[in-house]
Parts: C-alpha cells; sequence; structure tokens
C-alpha cells in the first residue's frame, strides 16, 4: 500500500520519553529547540514557557513569561534565538532568548490584526514576518522598524500559511477551502492564482522548496499534493483519514508525508510510490453508462416518464453516473484512496488485486 494504515494497536509502539505539565490551559503550540533538550510552548492560559531537560532526567522551565492575551501560535528562529508569538487579541509579540536559554528579552509588538493570530512564520531573508488572522487577512510587518508593509484581505477566516524565501510567495490557506498564492513585495503585493480541490476548511500547509511542493490538509479528510514547480497544474489527492487533517509534515531526506487527523490518527505516505493524479469529476444532466436523466433533468424525466436518479461520480474514471451504475466500492492506492470509495462497474472490473 502507499500508506502504512493499521486498524489495529500494533506491537511495536512509541515509547514516551517525557511528559511535561505545568500548563493551566489548552497548548496551542510547541516547538523542539534544535541541538538542545529543549521545548518552547504557549498557551491559552497567558504564558510563554521554555522548558529545559535537567540532569534528573525531567523537564523544567527556564523561562516563564505572561502575555496580555491568550497565546494562539508561535515561530521560532534559532539562529537568531528570535520568537514571534501570536496573541488573541490580534498583536504579534516578538522576544529574544539569551543563549543559556534562562532570560527572555522583548523586542517589538506588532499590530499584525485586528482578531485573533492563526499562524506566523519568519524570513531572515526578506527581515519580515509574515502572520494570517481570523480577521481574514494575512500581513507582512518588518522587523527592522516595525512597520507594517502590507495586508491582503480574503472572505473567509485565514487559517494557515507557507512561505518561499527565495522568490518571497506565500501560501495562505482559509476556511473556505482555498489557497491562495501571493507575490509579495515591499508596501505592495499580486494575487497569482488560487489553488481548489478541497471541499473543507484548510486545516495545516506544508511548502518543500527544493522540489517545489505544497502538501495541504483540510477537513475533508484529505490530503493534496500540489506540484507548483511542474507548472502543469498535477494534484495527487490522498485519502487516509476518517477526520480533519490538522497537521502535514513533509520528510525531504526519505521522502515521506505525515499527516494526522483530529481523531489522533496519524499517517505515513511514501511519496516515492507512483501515483496517478486523480480525475476532475464530469458534469453530465443524465447517467453517463446508462443514460438515465438525473433528478434536475426536467424534459428527459417528462419525455422518458421516468423519475429523476442522484448523481454520483466515479472516483477513477470521475464520470457522472448513477447509483446502480456505481455500485462497486475498492480501494485504489495509485490514487490515494486507502478507503474503500465509489467506483464504476466499469472501473471495478479494471482494477487489480495488486493495485
Amino acid at each position: 500500500m502507499a500508506a502504512e494504515i493499521h486498524s489495529r494497536p500494533q506491537t511495536s509502539r512509541p515509547v514516551l520519553l517525557n511528559k511535561i505539565e505545568g500548563h493551566q490551559d489548552a497548548v496551542n503550540a510547541a516547538i523542539l529547540i534544535p541541538k538542545e533538550d529543549g521545548v518552547i510552548t504557549v498557551s491559552e492560559d497567558r504564558t510563554i514557557r521554555v522548558w529545559l531537560k535537567r540532569d534528573s532526567g525531567q523537564y523544567w522551565p527556564s523561562i516563564y513569561h505572561t502575555v496580555s492575551s491568550p497565546c494562539s501560535c508561535l515561530c521560532y528562529h534559532h539562529e537568531s534565538k528570535r520568537v514571534f508569538v501570536g496573541q488573541d487579541n490580534g498583536a504579534v509579540v516578538e522576544f529574544h532568548i539569551s543563549e543559556d536559554f534562562n532570560k527572555m528579552s522583548h523586542v517589538k509588538t506588532y499590530p499584525a490584526h485586528q482578531n485573533r493570530v492563526s499562524d506566523i512564520l519568519f524570513s531572515q531573508e526578506s527581515e519580515w514576518v509574515v502572520s494570517t488572522g481570523h480577521d481574514k487577512s494575512v500581513s507582512w510587518m518588518c522587523t527592522q522598524s516595525g512597520a507594517l508593509l502590507g495586508r491582503h484581505c480574503f472572505s473567509s477566516w485565514a487559517s494557515c500559511l507557507q512561505y518561499d524565501n527565495d522568490t518571497q510567495h506565500v501560501f495562505v490557506g482559509d476556511y473556505s477551502g482555498q489557497i491562495t498564492l501571493l507575490k509579495l513585495e515591499r508596501q505592495t503585493y499580486s494575487t497569482i492564482t488560487t489553488l481548489k480541490g478541497h471541499e473543507g476548511s484548510i486545516g495545516a500547509l506544508c511548502w518543500d522548496p527544493v522540489q517545489r511542493l505544497l502538501f495541504s490538509g483540510a477537513s475533508d479528510h484529505s490530503v493534496i499534493m500540489w506540484d507548483i514547480g511542474g507548472r502543469k497544474g498535477r494534484t495527487v489527492l490522498l485519502q487516509g483519514h476518517h477526520e480533519r487533517v490538522q497537521a502535514v509534515r513533509y520528510l525531504q531526506l526519505t521522502r515521506q508525508l505525515v499527516s494526522c487527523s483530529s481523531d489522533g490518527g496519524i499517517t505515513v505516505w511514501n511519496m516515492d510510490t507512483p501515483r496517478e493524479e486523480a480525475p476532475q469529476w464530469l458534469d453530465s444532466d443524465s447517467c453517463q453508462k446508462c443514460e438515465q436523466p438525473f433528478f434536475w433533468n426536467l424534459k428527459q424525466m417528462w419525455d422518458s416518464k421516468t423519475l429523476g436518479l442522484r448523481q454520483h461520480h466515479c472516483r477513477k474514471c470521475g464520470k457522472a453516473m448513477c447509483g446502480k451504475c456505481s455500485s462497486k466500492r475498492s480501494t485504489y492506492p495509485l490514487m490515494g484512496f486507502e478507503f474503500q470509495v465509489r467506483v464504476c462497474d466499469d472501473c471495478h472490473l479494471t482494477i487489480k488485486d495488486e493495485e
């Protein structure tokens, strides 16, 4: 199979190394400190904490800082020891952590949004902080002057983002299920394209700048790989979850994609596996096999004196079918369907066991 999915607990299970306790409310973000036994966390309880592993093997807070509003998201740049924290009141606060991780100093507060900040990224090359918020906007600010450089508004909440340092392109996912690609400049921007493929709100984005691949997870339980570098509009649909996808990470060295859903499921996708692009769903007023009318085709219903049928689609060929002509179900990992989906009778006969 293209993804390794087990319905039952396996004998080989992850080993719990440590459990960090101390926050009084939901922890919204946690980041491991590279080359250190340390973790940075932010919470709804308005605290930012830096935890270091002690000689006893336990993690204890070396920094405990309280801000004015609940902390919604976090970004950490290890080389410069800069921490950016998004807040529920729309502000983004920048801190600097000392080399020994025992002191944190306030640097700037950016008036980024009018509502809760949903995601933050920092670009050292541009010296920009880019953020999205529940005020339906993406903002980019200069870290040297603290000034707001620009803002773009959407029709829905902006939920997550990814940024390409080389081209200054930003990908913004929103609650309508769309991903907008913008080219950012100082004081201006341009809209490049809008990626449409999900049927639910975008929960997570992951960008691979080397192969120029964008991965998105959404509440429609699916993950989509967008081949941005190929410039041919190629997309690969991956369906291996039963609930909304809320995190995706791509491991470039092993060519593996890890996706997590709200029911606790974790799926590991082997992206070296040859895959077929899922077809576009075709439009038709009648079944493309038996030619029976669908329920909105009033003329054919009247002429044939029959009741209209509900329209379905074969996931393998994309044809519009009635329920009788698409009654079969099958998995098809080559197109990313790890669970059984609707296929028409003709396509069902062509699917081989080894596929």
